[in-house]
């Protein structure tokens, strides 16, 4: 063997010596996940009040799911990508014609059922009862949606590694003082994919902020109790600008004159503005007097027709 070829043999052994096995290069994701947890993630949990068995409770046994969207790898700064949600797609998906007509059908029995329960919500919170089943059909199809997944394990994942950290470590403490305030144990805390919890579909830290007792049982059950579920979504219309004794909006005839950039919230008008236009209740009804000089905006999420 030659000189040369005797130092660059060397040099690829030395090169292997010291390099190195892989499990040492970098952790598994598990292990990467359960030090995060660990080093990062119990101190400011505790910093917020949760004890540590809440938090082995919540967080012990459970694995970051790399199939949720929105995930990046940690450290990296986070890219936009497409809304995946059903609100962000096209209106003729969100407002398809055979389920609302479904949802109108079961919300009118609904409606009967529980006339008592709701009226005595708008009396409490001032949002009308139908205004309520709307909401309760559509976050979770009059509470018959599954919503099968850990919160703890969606929000750890994307707490940990997700492109919107900041806004699910504050989610996942939130969940956590849920639990810790014996709502329901750690393991009926049950979301969607997106870690809304319950029928009316709330992040964690609405649900601390606008969740009701209704029923009088001591607990807020989002989960499993319609007076809760039903209350709850009222009471957050109502602390995010619900009027009392207004409604949600006045379905109109938009004449072929007004143009299509006028519609939306930064486009808001008179309804004496709206009117000089050409724009009037469907059937030609009047608008209550009380909305005179109230400034309105135009939408129509099934486009013009």
């Amino acid at each position: 063997m030659s000189m040369r070829r005797a130092l660059a043999a060397l040099q690829v052994l030395c090169f292997l010596l010291f390099m190195p096995p892989p499990a040492a290069t970098a952790a598994s994701p598990d292990t990467a996940f359960r030090r995060w947890l660990e080093n990062e993630f119990w101190p400011a949990a505790r910093a917020h009040g949760i004890p540590r068995r809440i938090f082995d409770a919540a967080l012990r046994n459970v694995r970051p799911d790399p199939k949720l969207p929105d995930l990046g790898p940690p450290g990296l700064p986070s890219m936009p990508r497409k809304q995946e949600q059903s609100e962000f797609g096209t209106p003729a998906r969100y407002f398809s014609e055979r389920t609302l007509r479904t949802l109108a059908t079961q919300g009118r029995i609904l409606l009967r059922r529980h006339d008592d329960l709701l009226r005595r919500i708008e009396m409490t919170w001032g949002v009308p009862g139908r205004i309520v089943l709307a909401i309760w059909a559509r976050e979770s199809n009059y509470g018959q949606a599954r919503i099968p997944y850990n919160v703890f394990r969606i929000l750890g994942t994307q707490a940990w590694t997700g492109r919107r950290k900041d806004k699910f470590r504050r989610e996942l403490l939130a969940a956590l003082r849920i639990a810790r305030d014996g709502h329901l144990p750690v393991s009926a805390l049950k979301s969607s994919w997106a870690g809304a919890l319950g029928q009316p579909q709330m992040m964690p830290s609405v649900y601390l902020e606008w969740a009701v007792d209704f029923d009088g049982d001591g607990r807020r059950d989002i989960w499993h109790s319609v007076p809760d579920v039903l209350a709850s979504i009222a009471s957050h219309l109502a602390g995010h600008g619900w009027q009392r004794d207004r409604d949600w909006g006045y379905e109109v005839d938009v004449p072929t004159s007004v143009p299509c950039f006028l519609e939306g919230p930064d486009r808001g008008r008179t309804l004496e503005e709206w009117r000089a236009m050409g724009i009037h209740r469907i059937g030609r009804r009047l608008f209550p007097a009380l909305e005179r000089g109230r400034r309105f905006f135009l939408l129509m999420p099934a486009g013009r027709y």
